[in-house]
């Protein structure tokens, strides 16, 4: 009996899913229909005679008034509308306008959902990642019964819902030089919602040889910066267009600063106020018109000192005031890719000869040590467990705020950040002389084995211990455990917390 009324609550509640379904299907298929009809009756619309239409019927009869956007729209967009700034006008670029945002993560999220909100006529969405637990503290878009999904098809799937008038594009792959232009063409306006300087560059690189503004935001921690980028989008030598992202940061960050989410942690709602801070400035660009730079003639050549202003936005969520403003420069005179000497070009991108991996600086996986200096997770554990286990020291080099959440029994913090660059290992810089972190009593000989969250940063401080010459010439073992604490949960202890 509890078997037959499990079935059939079960088959209950897949009648009210296909129920539910049915009636966001009839909701989508009447918007579509009012959209076809608003479309054929608005031939011949004159906007600046506030956005009637006449249009002759086939019979010659009397002539019937048709407006723009459909009943449904009307009301939707109503409260953005009557806006000074927007009106009809604006919402009808809106309508028209197409929008591809590269990333749907943090910043993709509250920027699609906006854009969404707002009435872009056509939204493309690139990723090619599947959502994960980490990523819904800030990943608003996304949620627990999603996870292993592809990120792009979560974002659709939530924005369907919150407005079924645009059209989605789905990309589930990431952008790479070989797809980018097909992909990039298709749109008026590109976001750029990333979290790498590899995937920064490629982006600004196809958004200046395709004449698409850009829209590029980061945020790690509790700060944040916003650039509007080659705007206007004008053509490459043109020091009347907006600057591009090699004009901002001619060079990468050494690879070793480059901090992501996952190893620098993120605030939430900071990720938040830039993705929403983008949706805004591309909602701007587009009710004024500004996704495509008008062609001056050619007897009136633009001037240099015509160009616009352009500025970074700096975000702190510990500051006060929170926002500032740095102007920039306008485009650099030798970029490489939107100077009149640029040496970019839609072959080099697509047949690979940019190597944007080299240029960032970001090689393969970090291998600094030999075999001989490494262990792993598994074998230190063996050798804890040893009831006549040598005495040693286990060093970890986390920052103390991961350090607290979670420590294997005995280990003893020394934070990266304390060991980094050309400071000395020991305290007053002298070589030779013991590490004021070397607990008293601890034999001359005893093995000093180095963890950290991935195995990364346990590399450069072993390596580091080496050269300092507390290996006393080989009589004392230095080593790091391969993969770090990620290893130990994968190897040793299935309970440690995964962060």
């Amino acid at each position: 009996m509890d078997s037959a009324t499990a079935s059939a609550e079960s088959l209950r509640k897949q009648v009210s899913a296909i129920e539910d379904e049915l009636k966001q299907l009839r909701a989508q298929l009447a918007s579509v229909e009012a959209q076809d009809a608003a479309v054929k009756g608005i031939a011949g619309l004159d906007l600046s005679a506030g956005g009637l239409v006449t249009v002759k019927k086939t019979d010659d009869s009397e002539s019937e008034r048709k407006w723009p956007l459909s009943e449904e729209e009307y009301r939707r967009y109503g409260r953005q509308m009557i806006m000074p700034s927007v009106g009809i006008q604006g919402q009808l670029r809106l309508k028209e306008a197409s929008i591809l945002i590269v990333g749907a993560g943090g910043l993709g999220c509250p920027a699609a959902a906006y854009l969404a909100g707002a009435g872009v006529g056509t939204i493309g969405i690139v990723d090619g990642d599947e959502v994960e637990t980490s990523n819904l503290h800030r990943q608003i878009l996304h949620s627990t019964a999603k996870v292993g999904m592809k990120k792009v098809e979560s974002a659709i799937e939530y924005l369907k819902h919150l407005n079924p008038n645009p059209t989605y594009m789905s990309h589930s792959e990431h952008l790479t030089p070989q797809n980018s232009s097909s992909i990039v063409s298709k749109y008026d306006l590109i976001l750029d919602c990333t979290d790498h300087p590899t995937s920064r560059y490629l982006i600004s690189d196809i958004s200046i040889l395709l004449s698409k503004p850009l829209i590029s935001a980061s945020a790690l921690r509790t700060d944040g910066q916003l650039i509007v980028l080659n705007s206007p989008p004008l053509p490459a030598g043109n020091a009347a267009g907006g600057p591009c992202y090699r004009c901002v940061f001619p060079k990468p960050p050494p690879a070793e600063s480059v901090v992501s989410c996952g190893d620098g942690g993120v605030l939430g709602p900071v990720v938040g106020v830039m993705g929403v801070l983008q949706a805004l400035e591309a909602i701007k660009l587009i009710v004024a018109g500004k996704l495509k730079a008008p062609a001056p003639p050619e007897s009136e050549p633009v001037q240099s000192d015509t160009a616009p202003a352009a500025t970074m936005l700096l975000f702190s969520a510990n500051s006060s005031p929170p926002f500032r403003s740095v102007r920039l420069r306008s485009r650099r005179p030798k970029c490489f890719a939107c100077s009149s000497e640029a040496g970019l070009s839609l072959e080099s991108l697509t047949s690979g000869s940019l190597d944007y991996v080299l240029f960032c600086g970001v090689t393969s996986p970090i291998n600094l040590l030999s075999p001989e200096e490494r262990i792993e997770a598994r074998q230190y554990y063996d050798l804890i467990r040893d009831s006549k286990k040598k005495e040693h020291l286990l060093l970890d080099v986390r920052e103390k705020v991961q350090f607290d959440i979670c420590a294997l029994p005995g280990s003893i913090n020394v934070p990266f950040s304390t060991l980094q660059g050309n400071r000395p290992i020991t305290s007053a810089g002298i070589e030779g002389e013991k590490p004021a972190w070397i607990p008293e009593g601890l034999p001359d000989d005893a093995p000093i084995y180095v963890v950290c969250r991935l195995g990364n940063d346990s590399q450069v401080v072993t390596r580091k211990l080496l050269e300092s010459g507390l290996g006393r010439g080989g009589e004392r073992y230095i080593g790091d455990i391969r993969g770090g604490l990620k290893a130990w949960r994968e190897q040793v202890d299935g309970s440690w917390p995964e962060y």
